[in-house]
């Protein structure tokens, strides 16, 4: 297949026409995405200077916090300045940069909340053999293992659209560059390379929605045995794992475990997991988890202490 490129650039359609709706939509995000960074940053602030890090469920959820960032990232900075741009344009090169982020951000976010599913499996059914299964030297192989599997995951799908040639129309009915709306414009058939897309992507996000759902089934039924307050304990913080997978899968599974098409809703559904899932995962293990909040509580002490002593 001779790969021909007339297209330098793409035309997004953004989230409305309406200028009104669009005003309203930029201060939306805008907030919510100065409540992703603050919120994450947070999050990672107390872990380190909470004397949480060594723990491996702070350990992962400190990664888990960045990678939000890096995720919403991708996406929202752009999409907010488009709010207010007549012209919402993106070069070439920026649109495959951009696909390869959504999905190894997003892929990585996948394999982390795996791995804290198994970490919470391990402490609670195993909990005589919590530190020696899950020490530091295993969690950075576990924590390496998801950064090459969201890089292997995302360059396969890239690979697969680069090779396709585009020789116009070049507009996008989407916000960000994302593979179903992408190959939507190539000027060849993508049916191959759209059921490949579908295996790589939907195989990740379903097996690992089932795996974590075996994961806190188990979990929530070992939790009968143990007493009544290692109970609520233990529904305190897998609480909080689930909510967060489930409104990240939900919307994750309904994109990409399905053919090559796309829908009028497809925005915002997308608007969910690279928004406000990164928005809400600090806010839920926030108020969902004690030791969390003793960790801020803490460190705004400390902040007050220091203030005080400066005067």
């Amino acid at each position: 297949m001779e790969n021909t490129n007339n297209v330098t650039e793409f035309v997004f359609w953004g989230l409305s026409e309406n200028l009104v709706v669009e005003e309203v939509c930029f201060v939306v995000f805008s907030f919510f995405y100065t409540v992703i960074l603050l919120g994450n940053l947070l999050i990672m602030l107390t872990v380190h200077t909470g004397n949480l890090f060594k723990s491996p469920m702070y350990f992962f959820l400190n990664y888990l916090s960045f990678v939000d960032i890096c995720y919403s990232s991708v996406t929202a900075p752009k999409m907010i300045v488009d709010l207010l741009a007549k012209s919402k344009t993106i070069s070439y090169e920026g649109c495959m940069l951009q696909l390869f982020g959504v999905h190894f951000f997003g892929c990585t976010e996948i394999f982390i909340l795996t791995v804290m599913a198994y970490d919470r499996y391990v402490a609670i059914c195993r909990p005589l053999h919590y530190m020696t299964i899950m020490d530091r030297d295993k969690c950075n192989k576990m924590l390496l293992g998801t950064w090459v599997g969201g890089f292997l995951h995302s360059i396969i799908q890239v690979a697969l659209v680069v090779q396709l040639p585009f020789c116009g129309p070049n507009e996008i009915d989407h916000y960000f560059c994302d593979v179903h709306p992408v190959l939507k414009l190539a000027c060849t058939d993508t049916y191959v390379v759209g059921v490949v897309v579908t295996a790589n992507s939907g195989t990740i996000a379903l097996g690992s929605f089932v795996i974590l759902l075996i994961s806190y089934t188990v979990i929530l039924v070992s939790l009968r045995k143990q007493s009544p307050d290692g109970r609520r304990k233990a529904l305190s913080t897998c609480g909080s794992h689930i909510a967060v997978v489930i409104i990240f899968f939900g919307p994750c599974t309904f994109m990409y475990m399905r053919p090559d098409t796309t829908f009028s809703e497809d925005k915002m559904v997308a608007v969910f997991y690279t928004i406000i899932t990164p928005m809400l995962n600090p806010l839920i293990y926030t108020m969902r988890n004690a030791e969390v909040k003793t960790a801020m509580k803490k460190l705004w002490v400390r902040k007050e202490i220091e203030k005080k002593n400066c005067l």
